[in-house]
């Protein structure tokens, strides 16, 4: 295999050519703003207000904080699954993320964290008052202990490495 030389910046290895390896810039934005980005604060608001809503329930017996988990979780895992799509198609599309290992990882993170919201969507549309009780409440705290995880992890990825943004010169 052939090394780069001073002059050339090109290599038969995708992993050593700097010039594919730094670019981390995205290619899906509304006027330069990742979609990525944009999507994922929902899931994660609606994540911490599904765990909430079940406090509150256990709390007031009111059965509409059951109801208001089952709506939150519901839209949390439909934007999740847009969620995903974006940052999928971002992995996909761009060298430079997708020739960094954590950004694997993180995809990895991601799809666990988006099947337990749908898990815990699916197992409130049997009977929304009654899921609360245990597992409900297990499930949405095991959402957002992991909603924190996989969120702390992306930020590594945005603040350390750029990944996402727009215009980026590494």
């Amino acid at each position: 295999m052939k090394t780069p030389d001073a002059d050339s910046k090109s290599t038969l290895d995708p992993l050593h050519a700097e010039h594919i390896f730094n670019n981390t810039e995205t290619r899906i934005a509304v006027a330069g703003h990742p979609i990525h980005a944009m999507l994922v604060a929902f899931p994660i608001a609606l994540s911490v207000c599904t765990f909430g809503a079940d406090i509150l329930y256990l709390w007031t017996g009111e059965a509409f904080w059951a109801r208001a988990a089952l709506w939150a979780i519901g839209a949390g895992f439909y934007i999740g699954l847009l969620a995903s799509v974006t940052g999928t198609v971002e992995l996909l599309l761009v060298p430079g993320i997708r020739t960094h290992p954590p950004s694997w990882t993180h995809l990895v993170l991601a799809v666990a964290l988006l099947s337990m919201l749908g898990a815990n969507y699916g197992f409130r549309l049997t009977g929304y008052a009654q899921a609360v009780l245990p597992f409900g409440i297990l499930l949405s705290a095991s959402c957002v202990a992991f909603t924190g995880l996989t969120g702390w992890h992306d930020g590594k990825l945005v603040f350390d490495y750029q990944f996402g943004t727009v215009g980026n010169k590494s």
